[in-house]
């Protein structure tokens, strides 16, 4: 690593021990240790006093916890203290949390925060309809990747205002380059596969709650998540071919499995919207819950599940999901390279450049 990203990390730790003093609530002895031990590691490197004595019962606490880091880098402890601090920060204070690099996991458009045992990605752009622009794409991965490491039992995302999302914002294809379509088509689909790769290997139960209508990848994807809780105003559509382009998220592969080929084949490939109800019908949803009583119920239940052992409820995720990951990844692969191809095609660039006419008219 390079000077400045040295120097930035330790800046953050310098940030970090002054957070730790306006802590409000008090972290508990245990917490306490591992600071204290991710502290030394990282400013004095690997245990390197002699044991205290048994009888020394504070001494020995921090000594154990100390020296249980073994080789742990000084970097590598730096960012451990300040993910920590971090996070008791925004149990405190309901704050975004940063990722587990170090970088942050939250943006003005998608918003982290980590309360009773529950991690919540959020999408903050409800003007746009939470469409997802390409630092979404970033921001949410950066934050997945952290709440797979976070102390929380499971991981929720949601969204902001009346839209849970409405797919990709179609004006991030304004922005291709001149003359280089296929270098950014090949960008995009590797983007593309990462960000769907994130959550096939997400380790903790994920659960979507979707306050409202949800379009294209954000319907996608809702194969991939553990449990599906819908208000009955949320409507579900993948107008693909409207758009020239094929399916992504696993879907040609989890869709079919979930409610048969033809249903499937109705939403894929003709655009077929559902109503919350039908997905319910069709597998897609699990649960559908009153708007006026959504929320209420929804994060109600959510409480209770984060409630639940997290090493066990990880192990049976693992059981459950194992025995389909090199299937979905192969698929993913498949669907990536299936839209690098659509994106540089004459077909896909007047269906939106129409798209985007019609539009602009309204």
């Amino acid at each position: 690593v390079g000077g400045p990203a040295m120097r930035a990390s330790q800046e953050d730790f310098a940030n970090a021990m002054s957070q730790v003093k306006l802590l409000k609530k008090d972290p508990g002895n245990e917490v306490k240790l591992k600071l204290y031990a991710l502290y030394k590691q990282a400013t004095e490197g690997p245990c390197n006093v002699p044991k205290p004595g048994v009888l020394d019962f504070v001494v020995k606490a921090k000594w154990d916890a100390w020296n249980a880091l073994g080789g742990l880098s000084k970097e590598a402890a730096r960012r451990s203290y300040v993910d920590l601090v971090s996070s008791l920060s925004a149990s405190s204070s309901g704050r975004a949390t940063p990722a587990a690099d170090g970088k942050r996991a939250d943006s003005d458009h998608v918003l982290v925060t980590s309360e009773d045992g529950i991690t919540a990605i959020t999408l903050n752009r409800p003007t746009k309809k939470n469409a997802l622009n390409t630092q979404m794409y970033h921001d949410i991965m950066l934050a997945l990747k952290a709440a797979g490491k976070d102390s929380s039992t499971i991981t929720v995302l949601t969204g902001s205002g009346d839209y849970y999302c409405s797919g990709n914002d179609l004006s991030n294809f304004k922005d291709v380059p001149s003359g280089r379509p296929e270098e950014s088509a090949q960008r995009s689909a590797v983007l593309l596969r990462d960000f769907v790769d994130c959550f096939i290997d997400f380790p903790k139960p994920l659960i979507a709650v979707v306050n409202g209508p949800a379009i294209g990848i954000s319907v996608t994807l809702l194969g991939l998540f553990d449990a599906v809780y819908a208000t009955d105003r949320a409507t579900f559509h993948t107008p693909f071919s409207h758009l020239g382009q094929s399916p992504e998220g696993c879907s040609s592969y989890v869709f079919p499995k979930m409610m048969g080929p033809s249903k499937a084949a109705e939403m894929l490939i003709f655009g077929k919207k559902l109503t919350a109800q039908e997905a319910f019908a069709q597998g897609l949803v699990t649960e559908v819950f009153p708007d006026s009583t959504f929320q209420k119920e929804v994060w109600a239940r959510l409480k209770a599940y984060a409630k639940l052992p997290p090493n066990s409820v990880r192990i049976s995720k693992q059981l459950l999901r194992s025995q389909e990951k090199e299937r979905l990844h192969a698929v993913n692969a498949e669907e990536s390279r299936a839209l690098q191809e659509r994106w540089v095609s004459a077909e896909c660039h007047d269906a939106i450049a129409a798209f985007l006419s019609r539009k602009a008219k309204l």
